[in-house]
């Protein structure tokens, strides 16, 4: 193949899909798109990290900073099965407030009183939480593990490329230390998701960076599950409010370039949530092989005003139309039985997302 750089900046976007697309068949050539169904439920809102390109946290001390109660959490828990949701996405800023109880503590509350898949606390957390307890990473892990956490989603990865964090994450971790606890996690026995959000800035010779550094870890470990990349939502952000809003075209020649890079990496989902269910159907024929989340709640992306909602029906219509069966399934990819379960309404999920 020609140069990666030359061939992501220069190829018409349809050789680019078209050989994105080869690689999706050659990884999955059954004709199986899935999906999730699951919630993202947001613990604080209160962080030190400063990011400047989030528009969900709120300092200290701010009057609309918020910490849910377990008994909050358990709610929306509750919620979620009932609408036939798998599992939650539990993440959070970096709250000073909370000490490391909480956190293990709300891990054995789920698992004995709402037992879901927590996928949870993303490498960035996990970071803040051992330099703020003074405890090595690895034990930071260990202990998460033990109180209940199933596996980690590769949040806070943005571009992991020192240059770029230094500018637009800097109080967070490094490029890498992220990709340091991800390969702890993973020789601890956990499987985790990851992730690149990308213009902020950066360069397509960085995003390659990324991507093949991604690799390199995979290779070592076999445990990402999933990578999902996203644009930069910039409306209501501190800093980069100012930066313009990537197109379609540009996501679709960023994904797929992930999918070639990426021929390690099992899935790669689609982000319908940031581009909307037109674009992210089209990404089903550059390389994704997955839908994503139904998503019952979402908080950070919307913040910066973005908010795609769907029902299953429409998901599945979407996935369909595009050439594909659609499937439900597990964090770790496990295909769910269409009789498993009671399917709710597409009406009830809808208005669950509202």
């Amino acid at each position: 193949m020609r140069d990666l750089l030359d061939f992501y900046a220069n190829a018409p976007l349809l050789e680019l899909g078209a050989e994105a697309d080869r690689v999706r068949e050659a990884k999955h050539p059954h004709g199986i798109v899935s999906y999730i169904v699951d919630r993202n439920i947001n613990y604080t809102n209160v962080c030190v990290a400063d990011c400047g390109f989030c528009a969900f946290y709120r300092r200290p001390k701010d009057g609309e900073g918020y910490t849910l109660s377990f008994e909050q959490i358990g709610e929306k828990i509750d919620e979620t099965k009932a609408l036939g949701g798998v599992q939650i996405l539990i993440q959070g800023g970096h709250n000073p407030y909370i000490p490391f109880a909480w956190y293990l503590d709300l891990l054995r509350y789920i698992k004995a009183y709402h037992p879901i898949h927590i996928h949870g606390f993303s490498p960035s957390e996990v970071d803040f939480f051992a330099t703020r307890f003074r405890m090595d990473a690895r034990d930071v892990v260990r202990e998460l593990k033990a109180a209940g956490l199933d596996s980690i989603p590769g949040g806070g990865g943005e571009i992991l490329v020192q240059r770029v964090r230094d500018y637009a994450a800097p109080k967070k971790a490094g490029a890498d230390r992220w990709l340091e606890i991800m390969e702890i996690a993973h020789e601890e026995g956990m499987k985790t998701s990851v992730t690149m959000m990308y213009g902020l800035g950066e360069t397509l010779a960085e995003r390659l960076e990324h991507l093949e550094r991604v690799r390199a870890v995979q290779a070592r470990t076999g445990g990402f599950t999933a990578f999902i990349t996203w644009p930069l939502q910039p409306e209501n952000t501190p800093a980069f409010s100012h930066m313009p809003k990537t197109d379609a075209t540009e996501y679709l020649r960023t994904v797929a370039m992930s999918r070639i890079v990426l021929d390690n990496v099992p899935n790669l989902q689609a982000s319908w949530v940031t581009m909307g269910m037109k674009v992210g159907q089209m990404a089903l024929r550059f390389g994704c092989n997955d839908f994503g989340s139904l998503m019952i709640e979402e908080n950070v992306v919307s913040a910066a005003n973005t908010t795609h909602r769907t029902t299953i029906a429409e998901m599945e219509r979407l996935i369909r139309d595009a050439g594909f069966t659609p499937a439900r399934r597990t964090q770790d990819y496990q295909l769910i039985p269409v009789d498993a379960g009671s399917t709710p309404p597409s009406g009830a999920l809808a208005a669950a997302a509202a």
